[in-house]
């Protein structure tokens, strides 16, 4: 499999490592500490340097609860930080929502949308159909980051993630969006609670069978790990490398995470034991 983005051909014979970058002051993760265009465009260098394959960058805090910033204070945010990182030799993503943002991220060559709405805002799929060669990632939410938790009730939350994933690509693909440019997520923690989020790992099998895209998941220091381990957000990093291997062994292949350098090295010995 291969994703392909603007200016990329990214290979997906091997797991791939996207970097989190969060140019924002309430991250549940990293607690703002990325939240001006130096300190996140020094992190990306920092994340590439670990071996990051991809960047993701983002001005919305996307937690539980949260409250979407403006347009306008997203585009502020994120675009000096996107023009530099195109500059650092990997694929650059622009994790947003909001037309606005996108139409500037892509007026400068980014590489990937990643969308935690699935291009279903007004004008969000347009954009992207604009853009004849962004690679894209349609994630699974229900309603919006600060009511989200209150919709996390599921049948069969494999099912249900599957039929939306698969129904939603099928209409993007219709819009005049590529096969090829499309990844999907099963949006871990969003609307989903920790028995959730926990199936969709054990079972995850069945849904990369359903599904005829590739499957990029996002475990790295949410709140079922904290569960599981008592540990705050910034102590999570063994508990999100174990989760990162583990999506990767039930068939991920692109896994999103803020502790990149123990991510690579973990996978270098799971490649070296159990891929193929």
């Amino acid at each position: 499999m291969h994703w392909q983005t603007t200016r990329f051909h990214i290979d997906l014979s091997r797991p791939r490592v996207m970097g989190i970058v969060n140019v924002t002051p309430d991250s549940f993760s990293d607690g703002g500490r990325h939240s001006t265009t130096a300190s996140a465009l020094a992190h990306c260098e920092r994340l590439v340097e670990e071996g990051a394959d991809m960047l993701d960058i983002g001005g919305e805090s996307t937690r539980p609860g949260a409250t979407a910033p403006e347009p306008a204070e997203e585009v502020a945010r994120v675009l000096p930080v996107i023009e530099a990182a195109l500059h650092l030799g990997v694929p650059v993503s622009v994790d947003t929502s909001e037309p606005m943002v996108m139409r500037a991220a892509l007026a400068l060559g980014v590489d990937i949308v990643n969308d935690v709405r699935a291009l279903r805002r007004p004008d969000a799929l347009a954009c992207v159909v604009e853009h004849r060669g962004v690679g894209v990632c349609l994630m699974h939410m229900r309603g919006e980051p600060a009511t989200m938790q209150a919709q996390a009730d599921y049948g069969d939350v494999v099912a249900e993630v599957g039929d939306f994933l698969v129904q939603r690509a099928a209409e993007v693909v219709a819009a005049g969006v590529a096969p090829e440019r499309i990844v999907l997520d099963p949006g871990i923690g969003f609307a989903k609670r920790p028995e959730h989020n926990l199936a969709l790992l054990r079972r995850q099998r069945e849904l990369v069978a359903r599904l005829s895209h590739p499957l990029m998941v996002g475990w790295s220091r949410k709140g079922t790990l904290g569960l599981l381990t008592g540990r705050a957000a910034t102590d999570r990093v063994a508990a999100s490398v174990a989760a990162a291997l583990a999506a990767v062994h039930h068939g991920a292949l692109v896994v999103r995470v803020h502790d990149v350098a123990a991510t690579v090295d973990a996978l270098k010995v799971w490649q070296a034991a159990c891929g193929d």
